[in-house]
């Protein structure tokens, strides 16, 4: 028993370096860069590129993530239905004490499913409108040299679920993003990048991403995406 246990001990402690290792071979430093003018004009030719001008005027977004939570984003109204399991939530984006809630199809009062709704939304929504997000309140961009060429730093300073958090997105030449690392709060290893790939041109015109590949080993697929006008 002792031998085990000893065997054990030997393992955790083999288990602990091993991820030491992986977290300071892994982990990056987030870039200072450069605000002022030339970070702006990289951030709106980033947006002229994704027709941002169509995603503004776009009135509703449906798509549902990973197969577990369903959206239907009534974006000039503030309006979103969110949908999981047996719950739904009429979520007021602006007003929040104006939302409702449905379990089983019957409407009740529960400020926890509000709030899960809230946060799922959040999370959720960034993965498809994030690029559009860059001109938020509450913003900084930096202009970084990444692999010889201008990528742009985006910190969020406040507003969202998490603020303080920390993206740096790189751009083709056509000034598409192909890619960001992330430096936030839930990912304790700095500098993990996920890919912004499968571009769709939606029927409001704006291009949405439909699949992002994060290097720690997980996708993250968003499926019946779609984009229009009344």
């Amino acid at each position: 028993m002792k031998k085990f246990f000893k065997f054990i001990g030997i393992t955790l402690a083999l288990l602990i370096i091993a991820a030491g290792i992986f977290y300071v071979a892994s982990n990056e430093a987030l870039p200072e860069g450069k605000t002022g003018k030339a970070a702006d004009a990289l951030a709106h030719k980033m947006l002229a590129s994704l027709q941002y001008k169509n995603f503004e005027k776009t009135e509703i977004f449906t798509w549902n993530f990973r197969g577990e939570h369903f959206y239907k984003w009534y974006k000039q109204k503030n309006i979103v239905e969110v949908s999981w399991e047996k719950n739904s939530v009429i979520l007021n984006t602006k007003t929040p004490d104006k939302s409702e809630v449905y379990k089983d199809g019957k409407k009740i009062i529960n400020q926890e499913l509000l709030e899960k709704a809230s946060s799922f939304f959040n999370n959720d929504s960034f993965w498809l409108v994030a690029p559009y997000k860059v001109f938020d309140a509450g913003t900084e961009r930096r202009i970084v040299t990444h692999n010889g060429r201008a990528a742009l730093l985006v910190t969020y300073t406040s507003g969202g679920s998490t603020p303080g958090d920390s993206y740096l997105w790189i751009l083709n030449r056509q000034f598409i993003p192909t890619s960001f690392k992330m430096w936030t709060k839930i990912i304790p290893i700095g500098g993990v990048s996920a890919t912004w790939e499968n571009w769709t041109v939606t029927e409001s015109g704006a291009l949405l991403a439909r699949s992002h590949q994060l290097s720690i080993g997980i996708q993250l697929n968003l499926e019946n995406v779609k984009a229009y006008n009344e």
